[in-house]
C-alpha cells in the first residue's frame, strides 16, 4: 500500500447525497479480477457529457469532494478499487458508509470527514477556481483549498499510522512480530500442556 502523507492535487466536487456502492461500481462488473482494473468503470451508470467527472476542467482529479452518506450500501471493496484505480487518493464528505470508510483505509484511500456546511463550502470554492489545487495533509490533519478555504479533520490514531506508513492490516501486525513471539513464549511457558507437540 502506498503511504499517504500530503496530497496537493485537483479536486472534483460531486454534489450527490447517498451515493451507494452500486452507483460507485455497478454490481454487474464485480466478476472482474482486481488486476483487471476498475477505474474506467467508476460511476459507470452516472456518466454523461455533463457529469462532473467527465468535464475537462476536472480531468485528472485525485481528490473527490462528495456529499453526505458517501459509499453507503453493500460491503463491496470494489467501490474503493474503482476510486483508487481512477486515480483518487482522498475522498472528503460529511459522512461515509461504515464499511466503505474502513475499506478505504485498508486500500490506502484517505476518507476525510468534515461538517456538512464545510464540505459544501469546499465544493463551492473548487467550483469558483477550477484547475487550482486542493491540499490534504494527513500529517497535520488539515485540508486547504482555493480562495483561502481551510479546515482540520480527525482520524483514529491507528488509521492515521496505517495510512502514513502505507501498512495494510497484515503488514501492521507483522510489525509487532517480536512482541507476538514473546507473548507466545510466555504463553507456552505458563501453559505447556497447550503447546503444540
Amino acid at each position: 500500500m502506498e503511504p499517504f502523507t500530503t496530497l496537493s492535487a485537483l479536486a472534483v466536487p460531486l454534489d450527490l447525497p447517498n451515493l451507494d456502492t452500486d452507483q460507485i461500481i455497478p454490481a454487474r462488473f464485480l466478476w472482474r479480477s482486481r488486476a483487471s482494473g476498475y477505474g474506467e468503470l467508476l460511476f459507470n451508470d452516472l456518466r454523461s457529457p455533463d457529469f462532473v467527472l467527465d468535464l475537462p476542467a476536472f480531468a485528472g482529479a485525485r481528490i473527490l469532494v462528495a456529499e453526505r452518506n458517501f459509499g453507503c450500501g453493500s460491503s463491496r471493496e470494489q467501490a474503493v478499487w474503482a476510486l483508487h484505480d481512477a486515480g483518487f487518493r482522498a475522498v472528503i464528505a460529511p459522512s461515509f458508509g461504515d464499511i466503505f470508510y474502513n475499506n478505504c483505509c485498508k486500500q490506502g484511500l484517505l476518507p476525510v470527514t468534515l461538517p456538512e456546511a464545510e464540505v459544501a463550502a469546499l465544493r463551492a470554492a473548487i467550483l469558483k477556481a477550477p484547475g487550482e489545487s486542493t491540499t490534504v495533509d494527513l500529517e497535520q490533519l488539515t485540508v486547504s483549498a482555493p480562495g483561502g478555504w481551510h479546515s482540520s479533520f480527525e482520524i483514529s490514531a491507528f488509521r492515521r499510522k496505517q495510512l502514513l506508513e502505507g501498512l495494510d492490516e497484515i503488514a501492521y501486525t507483522l510489525g509487532h512480530a517480536a512482541q507476538i513471539a514473546a507473548f507466545e513464549a510466555r504463553y507456552e511457558q505458563a501453559l505447556p500442556w497447550l503447546a503444540a507437540q
